[in-house]
């Protein structure tokens, strides 16, 4: 049972249009995270193309980024509480420019592969703290416009800004890479990172909501069972991030990047259809079936013996991941103290950077050794297992009950 039981009722402001408020911060967000995601459908290939590097090696630039978010939550989640959500957000715009500006200075060491590899990771490192500022920012402004009990509608909105961007960023990522080469997808990151950054005066702002930190430990005791459920139904969104680009190669299907959007419009859809039934429902209920969904999904995409069956698996898998991360996450809010909004974001956003660091170089080595399917084997085995995590929240005190 949360040790704070009130946490749903506090800093709610009167009646608001939850659309019509989130509305600047959502479209922040979207230019946002296409500054950090537009790489990612190229990226892949460039490290295993131009510079020859192994699918390993892939794995671990990859995760990087998801590393250093992880190692950056506990200071993003101070900072939103202490100085406030735009101020998290602002920084985090101003590291995504040093990340495209460093992606440039890579392509300086070309004919030095290691190198180039090497300061490509430092790019990736930018970039997760980029994406930890700005996640953990934009979550909890939200909350800030529209109240903790619209937790799921914030988690809802910000996630269609996110993977929306991700559904829109690996054709544009693709096109311009055609165009311009890699310079054009670094200098696009810093061109976005400075137009979002231009949009940020346009989203009210939101007071820090503590003067003095709450141990982040204390935090994270209190969200680790939902986030444990992040975590693992993460893993198949990490898969396809990392791997899809390569397992359409091996396969010689082409058009990799409709995988990307395929996966991002069936995540948008599940959340503008179905985005209200955490905060009606209860998080755990609403996961419990989404992980299903997605398990399905990584299934597919394992046994696929052509691009559609692919393609549907990465629907399926966008689908059901949709809903699992607002379901635990409504979970992981009801559980922490409420002057520790940002840092309870912070540290439940924490297990999805654990998931992606560790499945990048896990299941790159895998792919090395039994080849890029089996890593959607893996992914379908441990989203199941959040099926045993949704089913401990629904049996052992859980606060999921809508409230309200």
């Amino acid at each position: 049972m949360s040790s704070y039981p009130h946490t749903t009722l506090a800093h709610t402001p009167p009646n608001v249009n939850v659309f019509l408020a989130l509305l600047p911060l959502t479209l922040v967000v979207f230019v946002g995270f296409l500054a950090i995601v537009l790489p990612l459908s190229v990226l892949p290939l460039h490290l295993q193309n131009t510079l020859g590097m192994g699918t390993l090696v892939v794995g671990m630039v990859i995760g990087a980024q998801f590393a250093a978010a992880l190692l950056s939550r506990a200071w993003a989640g101070a900072l939103v509480d202490t100085k406030g959500a735009r101020h998290a957000v602002v920084l985090g715009f101003l590291i995504a420019v040093c990340s495209g500006l460093v992606y440039l200075v890579s392509l300086a060491f070309i004919t030095l592969p290691t190198v180039s590899t090497w300061v490509l990771m430092a790019g990736r490192v930018l970039l997760g703290c980029s994406e930890s500022l700005l996640a953990t920012g934009a979550l909890s402004w939200g909350v800030g416009l529209v109240g903790s009990k619209n937790v799921g509608k914030v988690m809802a909105w910000v996630g269609i800004a996110m993977y929306g961007a991700y559904a829109l960023g690996a054709p544009v990522g693709v096109a311009v890479h055609a165009q311009w080469g890699f310079a054009g997808i670094a200098m696009a990151t810093v061109v976005l990172a400075l137009l979002a950054l231009a949009m940020v005066v346009g989203v009210r702002h939101v007071a820090p909501t503590a003067m003095q930190r709450t141990p982040f430990y204390k935090v994270l005791g209190a969200v680790w069972v939902p986030g444990l459920g992040l975590a693992l139904s993460s893993v198949g969104f990490g898969v396809i991030t990392a791997f899809i680009t390569l397992l359409f190669a091996a396969k010689g299907w082409g058009h990799a990047s409709l995988a990307f959007t395929c996966f991002g419009l069936a995540f948008i859809g599940a959340r503008i259809l179905f985005g209200h039934l955490p905060d009606k429902l209860g998080g755990a209920r609403v996961a419990l079936v989404c992980v299903v969904v997605e398990t399905i999904g990584q299934v597919l995409i394992w046994g696929a013996d052509g691009a559609t069956n692919a393609y549907l698996g990465a629907a399926l898998t966008g689908f059901g991941y949709s809903l699992a991360f607002p379901g635990f996450g409504v979970e992981a809010v009801r559980r922490a103290p409420p002057q520790s909004r940002g840092a309870a974001m912070g540290a439940y956003v924490a297990f999805l950077d654990i998931a992606l660091g560790i499945t990048g170089p896990v299941a790159g080595a895998m792919a090395g050794v039994w080849g890029v399917a089996c890593v959607y084997l893996l992914g379908a085995v441990l989203v199941a297992l959040s099926l045993l995590v949704a089913l401990r929240l629904l049996t052992h005190g859980s606060t999921s009950a809508p409230q309200g």
